[in-house]
């Protein structure tokens, strides 16, 4: 009784037991389940008490442990999806420990791929089969299910086939007519809802059945032209029909020799070796492609047959390479020096000339802008083409920081080159919901500007800077622009991830030195702007900050009325 009970329990296991099957690759359509998983050990299941096993995945250069959540599921040697998203894509890792040591068990690809929702399969995410007319063949459904008894149902051209139901679809004849795209689909249950994963085959049936074919060397015998000193590679190719003897043989000799493997090693491979075999099919039929490595052609090598033999069966064919001396002539001298003459000059016009586009990238960018009128806020349904984030809190020791950011940057930028900002505290309507409003307008615009200072962190400014640098490095939706207003000794107070942005998206703002509408640094901010045609109104402009307004200060860093913007 004890025996029989034991042996309830085994059966019991063995059949609700997981499968893990092995994957070449890894590809899933969005919304399927799926799951990863590892063989477990005898020995990791033995002490699966004392050891933990943790998932992770790897994105943008680091790794984040995965947290299980409704969807995502962990149960030991198997990492589960209800069901994958297309955020899921990417490098997926399992490590053990005991506390003491820590081992990756196995590492894995995981490609996500969107549905496609006018068909019932994905183009990348099928396989082909061809088979010939007249034969048998069944069609395997994957193990992408978790038990063994999930239901299947398959397809033919996204219609239902016939009322099959098991995991393999089996042909006793087939025919041209079975040719078709064949999906099967298995249903999964999980907490009261209905999962699917699908596998869809392309079958090719051909009707007419293979030729009988002469296996050969492809090519007659030939002579090559070369050079002592030179390094020269013979082809050898033969034709082995619609499948590869096992007893078939494919090699080189020369003056009754024959020459070692090359080991992949320039240095230690000898003065003449051969490659190993290359297996490539065309069509149905198949070719095996030998190659002889000659480093340096001798002059006795001119004086022998090189000879590629195929040997198959009863069949032996044979091609003979022969090395001739080509006519070689002395180059003119004046061909000579002005060939060497241009060897020399042409790296140093052309590092002079990525120098030049280097320093002056900023310049030729907005020049081109300007004549090719470029706009690239055309119709990607954007409000505002900027952000502005500053210091709001009253703790600053000067209004200096507030001035810039809501007058001096809005004057500049919208008066004289026609962008729209968005600042929060002239464009927002109070009585909102500041966060709501400011996740909305962050939305909006094409990019986010942070004027940057010792004081800038505060509620809302912090809001503003996590939300847009989770766009940015995310959703990559939105670009931001760091605006250094005062120098800065200590980054500390900022998110870490902020130094994950370029440092090319940092301006520096130097006061006087920064103020005229030509300076390095309006420049810069307009080159990380998104290209818009503009409008000159620098005279104008100028005239305004020269005469003053209450409640500002001056212009004092002159203007040049005949730079073109």
């Amino acid at each position: 009784m004890t025996l029989m009970f034991f042996l309830l329990i085994f059966i019991t296991e063995t059949a609700t037991e997981k499968l893990c099957p092995l994957r070449a690759s890894i590809d899933v359509l969005e919304g399927e389940y799926f799951f990863l998983c590892f063989p477990e050990s005898k020995q990791q299941h033995s002490w699966k008490e004392e050891y933990t096993i943790n998932w992770y995945k790897e994105s943008a250069g680091r790794q984040k442990q995965i947290k299980e959540t409704r969807r995502i599921v962990s149960q030991m040697n198997f990492l589960e999806f209800w069901p994958a998203e297309l955020g899921d894509s990417g490098n997926y890792f399992v490590t053990q420990s005991n506390g003491k040591r820590n081992f990756t068990i196995q590492k894995w690809t995981l490609n996500v791929l969107e549905r496609n929702k006018s068909s019932c399969f994905n183009q990348n995410h099928l396989t082909t089969e061809i088979q010939n007319a007249g034969t048998g063949h069944s069609l395997k459904c994957s193990d992408l299910s978790v038990n063994e008894n999930d239901s299947i149902t398959w397809y033919k051209d996204c219609k239902n086939y016939e009322n099959e139901s098991g995991r393999e679809l089996d042909f006793k004849t087939l025919s041209v007519q079975h040719s078709g795209i064949y999906t099967c689909k298995i249903s999964i249950s999980h907490q009261g809802k209905i999962y699917h994963s699908t596998n869809t085959i392309r079958l090719i049936v051909e009707e007419d059945a293979p030729e009988t074919v002469t296996l050969g060397i492809v090519g007659r015998d030939e002579e090559i032209q070369t050079e002592i000193g030179k390094e020269e590679t013979l082809n050898c190719t033969g034709f082995f029909g619609y499948y590869i003897q096992e007893d078939a043989n494919l090699y080189w000799c020369f003056n009754d020799t024959f020459p070692k493997k090359c080991s992949g090693i320039p240095e230690a491979d000898p003065p003449i070796c051969e490659e190993d075999l290359i297996n490539s099919r065309l069509g149905n039929t198949f070719y095996i492609t030998r190659l002889l490595r000659i480093k340096k052609v001798r002059e006795e090598d001119f004086h022998h047959n090189f000879t590629c033999r195929l040997q198959a069966d009863d069949i032996t064919d044979e091609k003979v390479v022969k090395l001739k001396k080509g006519n070689t002539r002395d180059l003119p001298m004046h061909v000579f020096t002005t060939g060497m003459i241009l060897s020399v000059l042409f790296p140093c016009v052309a590092l002079a000339v990525v120098a030049v586009c280097v320093m002056f990238r900023v310049d030729l960018v907005l020049f081109y802008r300007n004549i090719s009128q470029r706009d690239d806020t055309a119709g990607d349904g954007k409000e505002y083409d900027a952000f502005v984030s500053y210091l709001k809190d009253c703790v600053s020791t000067s209004n200096e920081e507030r001035e810039f950011a809501l007058k001096t940057l809005p004057m500049i930028l919208e008066e004289n080159f026609g962008y729209k900002l968005c600042i929060f505290e002239r464009d927002v309507s109070p009585g909102g919901a500041v966060v709501d409003d400011i996740h909305s307008f962050i939305d909006k615009s094409r990019r986010l500007i942070i004027i940057l200072s010792q004081n800038y962190i505060s509620d809302r400014a912090i809001y503003e800077l996590e939300s847009g640098l989770h766009k940015a490095l995310v959703e990559r939706k939105t670009k931001i622009i760091l605006i250094e207003y005062m120098p800065i000794s200590d980054y500390n107070f900022l998110p870490e991830s902020l130094s994950l942005l370029p440092s090319k998206r940092v301006v520096q703002w130097k006061k006087d030195k920064s103020l005229p509408v030509n300076s390095r640094f309006w420049k810069t901010l307009r080159y990380l702007m998104p290209a818009k045609p503009t409008r000159s109104n620098t005279k104008e402009h100028c005239m305004n900050l020269d005469l003053g307004s209450e409640g500002t200060q001056p212009w004092t860093g002159g203007c040049d009325f005949n730079t073109v913007i």
